[in-house]
């Protein structure tokens, strides 16, 4: 295949505007993997506005953002869109709810009437983690059936060695995921998205959270990769901006499981607190911590181990202890949606930029009167901004099939993105684990980059 022109520009600078916060009281939330194939049937579903025939005329409701391509004139394929979503390896506690996301984005696509007039197909993958080459072969393989979008990887370190491999092959790759800032100046030919805000918030947040707790002195415990060091640097710059001082920073490679000498540095150094940067490699090293006095309010933990507890600890042993999950909390109406699609669920990490992704791509579809993943790219920011708000993909379809521009907004949040395919804005959410080691919404911290 030839190489294929940039879609959009990269922007590489981030700048933080404001940070605010909101109080909400809601609760807060697993699961067989999907099989490998399928594809969800399509149902009318009471569209007002029916699909165009595939070379039907009308005005593009890209807006600004081109003309209809050339593709449009002929009959497309049907949109086949790819997971690449961890099953096995240190992240499979966020795979299912990220796959119920995807499942309920397709399912809801379809059953207003698929996308150009036919139903969305949908192929997953496991992604596995970065001990095994298992992204590869998966996107080989979802390349091979001619997909147009893979939803994937979770880890900013799986997604860094197929990156390249699936934005080379003109295929959009969108993250629910992905918080690495590396991605923000990555050469990817405008075809890398994400739903998820860089660490530069998470850590901004993160850092200022423990701040106000009232510790003065953090020692950290950080994986060494793309992700664990990149929030790193971000935690510690706005907790030192805040007045404190990172006392240790020990680091430990994927693979590892043996934690010993990293927590006796950290705790040699008497911190006040401490940030454990990690996958599932916590649920070695918090016992290891909390059999060496630590007490379970002195932990603050991050996305990648924010996780259900329960039958890992002994009641109380993360009592206090706190943490934060890029997005908003999951409203009772999504999850109980979930939970229609996979009824094991307890977690609902990433589940609302799994979703929002799927109806993303298959909104820039239409407005680009096309399934190729080039076309789908260049729609992928105009669909998100600048027209009149809808959330659901079939508010949103109607006005497009209306000639309208839209402006969606999703469960994830409100969804806008740079031209690098980042969302300018996002909610963090700072949650607090109980008694039997699940956790629950404390609050919510919006900002802006």
């Amino acid at each position: 295949m030839t190489s294929l022109p940039r879609v959009a520009p990269r922007v590489a600078k981030l700048t933080v505007l404001s940070l605010g916060v909101a109080l909400l009281a809601t609760a807060c939330g697993g699961s067989p993997a999907p099989s490998s194939t399928g594809s969800s049937s399509a149902a009318a579903a009471g569209i007002a506005c029916p699909a165009p025939s595939a070379t039907g005329g009308g005005t593009s409701a890209a807006g600004d953002a081109g003309t209809v391509p050339a593709s449009a004139t002929t009959t497309p394929t049907p949109l086949k869109i790819g997971s690449l979503l961890p099953t096995t390896g240190s992240l499979a506690f966020l795979g299912p709810p990220e796959i119920a996301g995807v499942n309920l984005g397709i399912k809801e696509v379809n059953d207003a009437g698929g996308v150009l007039g036919k139903p969305v197909q949908v192929v997953h993958r496991d992604s596995g983690d970065t001990k095994t080459d298992i992204a590869t072969q998966s996107t080989t393989a979802l390349l091979g059936q001619g997909v147009s979008a893979i939803v994937g990887a979770a880890s900013s370190g799986v997604s860094k060695t197929v990156i390249n491999q699936i934005t080379g092959a003109g295929v959009v790759q969108f993250s629910p995921a992905n918080t690495s800032p590396d991605f923000t100046a990555w050469d990817d030919k405008g075809l890398y998205w994400r739903t998820a805000p860089s660490d530069v918030l998470q850590g901004k947040v993160l850092g200022n959270y423990m701040a106000t707790c009232g510790a003065q002195t953090v020692g950290m415990i950080v994986l060494n990769d793309a992700y664990g060091t990149g929030l790193a640097k971000n935690v510690q710059s706005a907790f030192e901006a805040a007045g404190g001082k990172v006392v240790a920073q020990e680091l430990f490679n994927e693979g590892d499981s043996q934690f010993s000498s990293q927590v006796d540095k950290v705790l040699a150094a008497k911190p006040d607190a401490i940030a454990l940067i990690t996958f599932d490699q916590a649920k070695s090293i918090v016992p290891l911590m909390t059999g060496k006095g630590v007490k379970p309010t002195q932990i603050f933990m991050v996305d990648g181990n924010m996780s259900d507890y329960s039958k890992d600890f002994q009641a109380g042993t993360l009592k206090g202890a706190q943490g934060t999950i890029p997005g908003t909390f999951a409203k009772d109406d999504f999850k109980k949606k979930l939970l229609t699609i996979d009824p094991a669920l307890k977690d609902y990490s990433y589940s609302g930029e799994s979703y929002d992704a799927v109806n993303l791509i298959a909104l820039a579809s239409e407005a680009a009167k096309s399934t190729k993943g080039t076309d789908i790219a260049a729609q992928l920011k105009a669909v998100s901004e600048g027209g009149e708000k809808c959330n659901t993909f079939p508010s949103c379809v109607t006005l497009l099939r209306n000639g309208k521009d839209i402006d969606y907004d999703g469960q994830s949040g409100p969804v806008s993105f740079s031209d690098a395919g980042d969302p300018t804005e996002a909610y963090i959410g700072i949650y607090e684990f109980q008694d039997d080691n699940t956790y629950k919404p404390v609050k919510e911290e919006f900002g802006k980059l």
